[in-house]
């Protein structure tokens, strides 16, 4: 089972003015655009940004933020906490799209003791993309530091760590420019700081998001207890630094991501919905359908059979539902699939549709070269019927309990299968990965 630990990390010196936290923190890297991380520098000279997407060409770029985050920690813009603590953060936010109640996600920054995904106590539930992984192994092998959590999901079905996640001191509150309200505090009590640990130890941890950072961290610990075989068995470096939520909250919502299929050397809207039939039902939307209606479409049909919405071009759209009269075993692409995941929209989509029916190849999906990921439907059909995409995937959200389901199976989901919704803040706090010091009991 997992062991956690609280931490001593660097944080921006609260009490420094003009260094506010809202100014300094940012999205994880791989949601920053180049313009939003002017916006973000423009903010404050101190904002993270400048380490997690250094600017600079090259390994000179990973040099770069290595000088920076010297240079913020001998200034004073970071110090070192004092004593080790678990870090309650909560974030309300309206689902995307800005329709629907008020929802607020709880959860804690704290470390996760490294080990290998073969283990089975960290469980990735997608595939990762090559180049990332790469790029965030040089940040870490440059910086010697974990300066983005990941976020994972630990099983707790009666809320049993919820009463010490209580008992925490306020730190920092505030909205940022997305209206999604963030608070800060920090958790020292001794018995609440055992009751979270030993709460989550009963608990696998499922990767939610950062599985990239992971596995960069991952690395890079191994390097270092190559290097250096005489440090402690609690050694900093043997750590990650991770947000971790309950997984059974029933105020943890997922929402889905669709898919923008782009740039096929032939593509037909008839040819697909003609194609897809010998193994799905198709049924016709009214042309010109909204994103709103096609949702709700999508979700009535997904209560029976795996489905999406195909969205054409030029304005018409259909539901695509595995037909319960075929023989899925004798698919010829899906059939290969194992059970647990012949039951996966996700997974049938990449499977039945992209692969076989539109020839988008495992290796063309690992590496994007037909596919955009979109989380906003009303934008996303916007962008294909203007003519940025052959033909656009709308998708319902995988529940986490199918992706458990998927994971503890030994299987992982397609790319992007699960959007969780808002991201965790990087800037909070940094986990320095140093084999001279140890991390608290």
């Amino acid at each position: 089972m997992a062991e956690i630990a609280p931490l001593t990390p660097l944080r921006y010196a609260l009490g420094k003015t003009p260094h506010v936290l809202s100014r300094c923190v940012a999205p994880p890297y791989d949601v920053i655009s180049r313009e939003q991380r002017a916006e973000l520098c423009a903010m404050d000279p101190h904002n993270v940004a400048r380490l997690i997407l250094p600017e600079g060409d090259g390994e000179s770029r990973y040099a770069a933020a290595a000088a920076t985050l010297e240079s913020w920690i001998a200034s004073g813009v970071l110090v070192r906490d004092a004593e080790p603590a678990y870090y309650r953060y909560d974030q309300s936010f309206l689902p995307p799209g800005g329709v629907g109640k008020l929802i607020m996600r709880r959860g804690f920054l704290a470390l996760v003791r490294l080990a290998p995904l073969s283990a089975g106590v960290i469980l990735p539930h997608e595939r990762t993309l090559r180049a990332p992984a790469e790029d965030r192994l040089r940040l870490v092998r440059a910086t010697r530091t974990n300066l983005s959590p990941g976020f994972m999901l630990y099983r707790d079905p009666n809320g049993v760590i919820d009463p010490p996640l209580r008992n925490a001191e306020r730190l920092a509150e505030f909205s940022t420019p997305d209206g999604i309200h963030h608070a800060f505090a920090k958790i020292t009590a001794r018995d609440a700081v055992a009751a979270i640990t030993e709460g989550v130890a009963r608990s696998t941890l499922l990767i939610a998001d950062g599985l990239h950072r992971y596995e960069s961290v991952l690395r890079y610990s191994e390097e270092v207890s190559r290097e250096h075989p005489g440090a402690g068995d609690r050694a900093e470096h043997r750590y990650f630094m991770t947000y971790l939520a309950n997984g059974d909250d029933p105020s943890l919502v997922v929402f889905p991501t669709h898919r923008l299929v782009h740039a096929l050397p032939a593509f037909s809207y008839d040819d697909l919905l003609a194609r897809a039939a010998e193994w799905f039902s198709v049924t016709s939307l009214p042309d010109g359908v909204d994103a709103h209606a096609a949702l709700a479409a999508l979700r009535a049909a997904g209560k029976t059979a795996p489905s999406v919405v195909a969205v054409a071009a030029h304005g018409q759209a259909a539901v695509l539902s595995l037909r319960s009269d075929v023989d899925v075993a004798r698919h010829p692409t899906l059939g290969d699939r194992p059970a647990v995941l012949q039951k996966a929209d996700v997974a049938v989509l990449h499977s039945a549709i992209l692969e076989h029916v539109l020839g988008v190849t495992k290796e063309a999906q690992a590496t994007n070269t037909n596919l955009v990921y979109r989380q906003d439907a009303v934008a996303a059909m916007r962008d294909v019927r203007s003519g940025k995409g052959q033909v656009l995937f709308l998708m319902n959200a995988t529940p986490i309990g199918d992706v458990r389901r998927v994971v503890e199976a030994g299987e992982v989901m397609p790319p992007e299968s699960t959007f969780f919704h808002p991201k965790v803040l990087s800037g909070l706090a940094i986990h320095t990965l140093d084999p001279s010091r140890n991390v608290a009991r």
